[in-house]
């Protein structure tokens, strides 16, 4: 069986590109990291990838706001490259300030007029907000995940509150599938705070672009990937693997 090769982008402030590493490792693919400098002078090329990863963190501090500026510089240095990568049919994952690079740099939601039409902006909290939320499928039409079921994933961020320029943008992307994860509570029902720990609208925690091979989400599915990470691993009746598994499994096994 061929394994699916990927690729992890970091950059000064990325501190989730190890556990994402991991977590494809973990799945049965073959992992690099390099920084985006690599990226751009050449020395990686992204043809010789089937994944793209651009993981978590706060990179360049998230100066200006969250991921700009790694969406700056991939959008000007290396943006043909990336669209690229995805025409030719690569799986793209952006996760917390990954999802924030994506949606900056105009990768997401991926439709033709080529502007940002959303944003992740400072949680209604006003506070960084760092605990455990269920979230409810609701889109299988990304490859990273397959069927609708509730999930359970931690989420670590100030600027995570999902906003769409006009409320006809958050109709098309429900009307063409691409909304893939809402938070909810236990039962999958809407709720709000701290079951959105950001006040998105409409719940919305994660989206994909027309295709489905573009995927950003605002908790981490790579800090959940063991039955051991699961907060409540050491009571019982923790799952035998975390929830997260399931997205870095799935992406492997696209290329299988």
């Amino acid at each position: 069986m061929p394994e699916a090769r990927v690729l992890v982008l970091r950059a000064a402030g990325s501190n989730c590109d190890v556990e994402t590493a991991y977590a494809f490792e973990r799945a049965g693919g073959v992992s690099r990291l390099a920084h985006v400098n690599r990226l751009v002078d050449g020395e990686v090329q992204l043809p010789d990838y089937q994944i793209l990863a651009v993981p978590g963190g706060f990179t360049y501090g998230d100066d200006v706001s969250a991921g700009k500026i790694l969406a700056n510089e991939l959008r000007n240095r290396v943006g043909d490259a990336v669209r690229e990568f995805v025409e030719a049919g690569g799986l793209v994952i952006g996760i917390c300030n990954g999802f924030q690079v994506l949606a900056k740099m105009g990768i997401l939601p991926g439709w033709p007029e080529g502007r940002q039409v959303f944003t992740l902006t400072n949680n209604d909290s006003n506070r960084y907000e760092d605990r455990w939320v269920y979230l409810k499928v609701s889109s299988t039409k990304t490859p990273f995940l397959h069927d609708e079921e509730i999930l359970y994933l931690p989420v670590a961020h100030g600027e995570g509150k999902f906003v769409v320029d006009e409320q006809a943008t958050l109709e098309r992307l429900k009307a063409e599938g691409q909304v893939v994860v809402r938070y909810c509570d236990e039962e999958g029902r809407a709720a709000g705070f701290p079951y959105n720990p950001n006040g998105s609208s409409d719940c919305v925690a994660g989206v994909c672009d027309p295709s489905g091979r573009v995927f950003g989400l605002m908790p981490h599915p790579e800090r959940n990937i063991e039955s051991y990470h699961h907060p409540r691993w050491t009571r019982g009746g923790a799952p035998v693997e975390g929830d997260g598994f399931r997205f870095f499994r799935n992406a492997v096994n696209y290329f299988s």
